[in-house]
């Protein structure tokens, strides 16, 4: 849609009560477009009550509900970590996972609101346009969607952050663009991402970023912090013999996880429409809760169960980036996943010492495949090592035929 089409439809816009959002909300409530604000309570690090979000809303002129979407979105950390789920460069892809999520969560209320246009404020240049498109055509087709920032009209009266707060000025609404920022964030309880302005540069370092949730590892404490896990069928129930729901873990892995360094990562990433996007990703709770478990799918899945494993977790994460975590194929992957993950119970030992997750001890694992004495390098009541004489002898007729073929190359 363009903006000459909003005329006689209702607007259900996605804001998070920054500059874009404000500057995209008065504008049409200025052309008078029926429009109704929506925020979603992710559990973000940064925002500490979401009230603050409608606040700041409020001066523009249309009303703003606040969806509460935190129990979803932990739900979300769970099913991504039970997948090892990570995208380019082996991050979290925390921002891909939370449009799922909002979108999902928003659309009921739009709906109740008589909403006909879900709108969004991503840049056409992004990820997230395509992911708050297909997501809003996939689970409610009848809707209509308007993507603000790739109007040619909105593109000239609005071409960069300066002109959208000397607009907002002029309209006596409170613009305040910090000229020593450095990069955009994006936050939810999964983890921050930090992107555009100065991380664009490939000659910037990505340690301008200041953590939001924790600290770069080299200012992490001296001493090793001990930590238990405990997971049941691939989710994680119990952190340090104390049973959390996935809310409260969540913001008790996050705690933990940043302060001793963990889940900090610069992705050079492929978008989804084509180009190479720059950015840093922060998720410390993601990173210590995808250690601990796979220390479990080690001891769980045997070689073959691991290899498929591994190509639906790869399948998966492309699916949460490209924005289709409601596909037929990624819920045939997610079936698969907890089919493998059945099995993935125990209790896991961990060190964490500057951003590294160190394997201390792995116990209460029924299904664990590792037998001690079969793997011991010592005389034991194991494998009888005579009984891989035949086992090489077969091999052996295969590794000499191909020789023999002249199909081997050194």
């Amino acid at each position: 849609m363009t903006l000459d089409e909003l005329a006689g439809e209702k607007v259900g816009l996605c804001v998070s009560g920054g500059l874009d959002s404000k500057t995209i909300t008065r504008k049409l409530v200025d052309l008078g477009v029926d429009v109704v604000c929506f925020t979603a309570d992710l559990g973000q690090p940064d925002e500490a009550d979401i009230g603050a979000v409608v606040a700041k809303m409020a001066p523009c002129g249309a009303e703003t509900v606040a969806v509460d979407l935190k129990a979803a979105m932990a739900e979300a950390c769970f099913e991504t970590v039970r997948a090892q789920a990570m995208y380019d460069g082996g991050y979290w892809n925390t921002t891909g996972m939370a449009r799922a999520v909002t979108v999902r969560g928003v659309l009921p209320e739009m709906r109740k609101r008589g909403c006909t246009v879900l709108a969004h404020g991503a840049t056409g240049r992004g990820n997230d346009q395509m992911r708050f498109e297909r997501y809003t055509n996939v689970l409610a087709p009848d809707m209509k969607v308007f993507s603000p920032w790739r109007d040619p009209k909105l593109l000239r009266q609005f071409p960069g952050r300066l002109e959208m707060a000397d607009y907002l000025k002029r309209v006596g609404i409170e613009a305040f663009v910090d000229e020593t920022k450095r990069y955009s964030t994006d936050a939810n309880l999964a983890g921050i991402s930090y992107e555009a302005e100065d991380l664009e540069s490939l000659e910037t370092p990505c340690t301008i970023v200041a953590p939001q949730m924790g600290v770069w590892p080299q200012d992490a404490p001296d001493e090793t912090e001990a930590v238990t896990l405990r997971f049941e069928r691939g989710c994680a129930t119990a952190v340090n013999g104390v049973a959390l729901d996935p809310p409260a873990l969540m913001r008790e892995v996050n705690a933990i996880g940043g302060r001793n360094g963990l889940g900090l990562k610069h992705a050079l990433e492929n978008r989804i429409i084509g180009t190479k996007s720059r950015g840093v990703y922060e998720a410390p709770g993601m990173e210590l809760l995808g250690c601990g478990l796979q220390f479990i799918y080690q001891a769980t899945l045997d070689r073959r169960a691991a290899g498929l494993f591994e190509a639906v977790s790869r399948l998966i994460a492309r699916q949460v980036y490209d924005g289709r975590y409601f596909d037929p194929a990624t819920r045939a992957a997610r079936a698969a996943v907890d089919a493998l993950a059945q099995h993935a119970t125990g209790t896991v030992s961990v060190g964490l010492y500057k951003g590294s997750v160190q394997f201390r001890g792995l116990t209460d694992c029924p299904a664990s495949l590792y037998n001690e004495a079969d793997a011991s390098m010592e005389a034991s009541d194991g494998l009888n090592p005579v009984s891989s004489q035949g086992y090489a002898e077969v091999q052996s007729v295969e590794a000499r035929a191909l020789a023999r073929s002249g199909q081997i190359g050194a």
